[in-house]
């Protein structure tokens, strides 16, 4: 029996971090859909991937803040049984105070970076639970477990993405799927010239190159981590996170109010 090459799609991956896992995958041998809005550089990086490694990449243009972007996309995963793997990492970001921005341009950064990568979730898991196989990889950030004046969109859709991908990891733990959360400090994307925000702006030093951010994850990914950090040097600081975010959780199942909101 022969088994069938994998095949990863990406979204976002006409620049930045998307383009970085292409190439990266490509050189494990995967066939790529490579999944954006820019028509022109998708094909260019397909056609460049494919020269440089002999792999199959396919491109599709959509717009994931749209719904017939969404399900563009959507086909795609239940129509190739050759997809096994998703990278979700289109995403967006405007730190701005939240009334500096119309309600419309938030609500596309919330369904690009929430509701975008649930669907296309829903849309493989079927298949990569029936193979008892497969990869999802979700990017999430930093700002997952911090807010701050300008951030609160940003950050809460990101609180979202790591809770998501948690309770995925909790429901596929005795599968042989991989989910993956991975969460970027600031790196060095195009993401900045729309989030108004400048890279150099940046304190310095603070910021990874997309190249590292990628090999990282995907070194964390090969490691078996489902929360990967690619700047954090101290993994104590994570047993530490993780064990007081439990006592948390624990302490607050007693179902009797806190003295302190007694009378």
């Amino acid at each position: 029996m022969t088994t069938q090459p994998s095949t990863a799609l990406i979204t976002g991956a006409s620049s930045g971090i998307g383009a970085v896992y292409a190439d990266r995958l490509a050189a494990r041998g995967y066939s790529l859909v490579l999944v954006a809005r820019r028509e022109e550089r998708l094909r260019a990086l397909a056609a460049e991937l494919e020269q440089r490694y002999g792999v199959n990449v396919t491109t599709l243009t959509a717009d994931l803040t749209d719904e017939a972007g969404i399900r563009a996309v959507e086909e795609m995963l239940r129509s190739n049984p050759a997809i096994d793997t998703l990278v979700n990492n289109a995403g967006a970001a405007q730190i701005a105070p939240f009334l500096a921005g119309d309600v419309a341009a938030h609500q596309a950064i919330n369904t690009l970076n929430t509701t975008a990568l649930m669907r296309l979730s829903y849309a493989i898991l079927p298949r990569l639970a029936q193979n008892n196989r497969g990869t999802l990889i979700n990017i999430a950030s930093v700002l997952a477990f911090h807010a701050r004046a300008g951030s609160a969109l940003y950050s809460a859709t990101k609180a979202w993405v790591l809770n998501f991908t948690r309770g995925l990891q909790e429901e596929f733990a005795e599968s042989q799927v991989r989910i993956q959360a991975v969460l970027p400090a600031a790196t060095a994307t195009e993401i900045w010239e729309v989030s108004g925000i400048k890279v150099n702006d940046l304190p310095e030093g603070s910021v990874m190159t997309t190249d590292d951010m990628v090999d990282a994850a995907l070194a964390g990914l090969d490691l078996g981590e489902l929360v990967t950090i690619p700047p954090m040097h101290d993994e104590n600081l994570w047993a530490r996170y993780e064990e007081a975010r439990l006592a948390l959780f624990a302490s607050a199942r007693t179902g009797i109010p806190a003295p302190r909101y007694r009378r």
